[in-house]
């Protein structure tokens, strides 16, 4: 499994306040990037797999809305997510 409680605690750790903090804008888009650079990667060997594509679909939805949330509330932790992940916009 590509996804292991050991790598969502990483990602927790290492973009929220700490590894229990799962819940924080940053750490959440955090881990929508990981799956989604993740399913990139299998669509680009699997292209037929609709059900992958739209899952990956859903999954920019929600970290875009994530994101525009976080620019709204505070430009500063927006631009700090966007330039810390390489997200571009």
């Amino acid at each position: 499994m590509y996804l292991t409680s050991e790598k969502k605690a990483e990602l927790f750790a290492k973009y929220g306040k700490d590894a229990k903090n799962t819940g924080s804008a940053e750490s959440q888009i955090a881990l929508f990037t990981f799956r989604i650079s993740h399913l990139t990667e299998h669509l680009k060997k699997n292209q037929k797999d609709f059900g992958t594509e739209r899952a990956l679909t859903r999954l920019v939805g929600k970290r875009r809305r994530l994101l525009d949330y976080l620019k709204e509330r505070d430009i500063e932790r927006y631009r700090a997510i966007i330039k810390e992940l390489g997200i571009r916009k």
